[in-house]
């Protein structure tokens, strides 16, 4: 019994002297000003401003740095049809303003398509490139005002006609869903359309639907008309 006393009093001693030696949490790691993500979409269609790429469903991935409200991000879609394929890889460089009000962008479009030559990727003669470069604006809806706005143009790259994306946002909640009701346009003969007309009119919803306890799977229904061609879509997506 003596033997196991003194044991117990080593064994409490020894444990307490480590406690007062070691600190009382772990070191903190030092923070980074820039915050890394990535994700997927993988979407029915990929309707892109009233038009359908690809006729097909198209996993649709994204990389982005973002850092004092700047982000530097990669975006790409991919269809999985072999009749109609169509790929897309876009770079952007973007800044919103700290009270989150305004956006702005400048973004690459590009396409790649093996067969045609003058969409090698390093190109960017002005008359041979495949890029497409367009600057944007746009006012970030919130929920003392849901409404959104957006202008986008093309200044250099492919696109002849320099076309211009003009977009009208509004969110709303019913029953406690949120819808996002929204009407594009463009300014004259383009790629978004053969005339200056709305091309994109429609409505989004959104839902995350429980997986486990921690993990919570968002998906989206979008039902999209272009009054221009006279196509209508109905397209889901689901986000990783």
């Amino acid at each position: 019994m003596k033997k196991l006393l003194i044991l117990m009093v080593l064994v409490t001693t020894g444990t307490i002297t480590k406690a007062q030696t070691q600190p009382a949490g772990e070191p903190q790691q030092p923070t980074s000003p820039f915050e890394i993500s990535l994700g997927a979409d993988f979407m029915s269609r990929y309707i892109w401003r009233g038009s359908d790429f690809g006729q097909s469903p198209s996993i649709q991935p994204t990389l982005k740095v973002s850092a004092k409200g700047f982000t530097l991000g990669a975006w790409g879609a991919f269809t999985t049809s072999n009749t109609t394929p169509a790929q897309e890889t876009d770079l952007y460089l973007s800044y919103t303003t700290p009270n989150n009000l305004l956006t702005f962008a400048t973004t690459d479009y590009f396409f790649p398509n093996e067969a045609v030559a003058k969409n090698h990727y390093f190109n960017y003669n002005k008359n041979e490139t495949g890029h497409i470069m367009e600057g944007s604006i746009s006012l970030n809806p919130s929920a003392k005002l849901p409404i959104g706005l957006l202008a986008g143009y093309n200044f250099y790259g492919s696109d002849k006609n320099n076309s211009v994306y003009l977009e009208l946002l509004y969110n709303a909640t019913l029953n406690g869903v949120p819808l996002s009701v929204f009407c594009g346009g463009t300014t004259d003969k383009g790629i978004y359309g053969t005339e200056a007309g709305v091309v994109n009119l429609g409505v989004k919803t959104t839902k995350e639907v429980k997986i486990t306890e921690t993990f919570k799977l968002p998906i989206s229904a979008s039902f999209i008309t272009n009054p221009q061609t006279g196509n209508v879509f109905l397209v889901f997506g689901l986000t990783l």
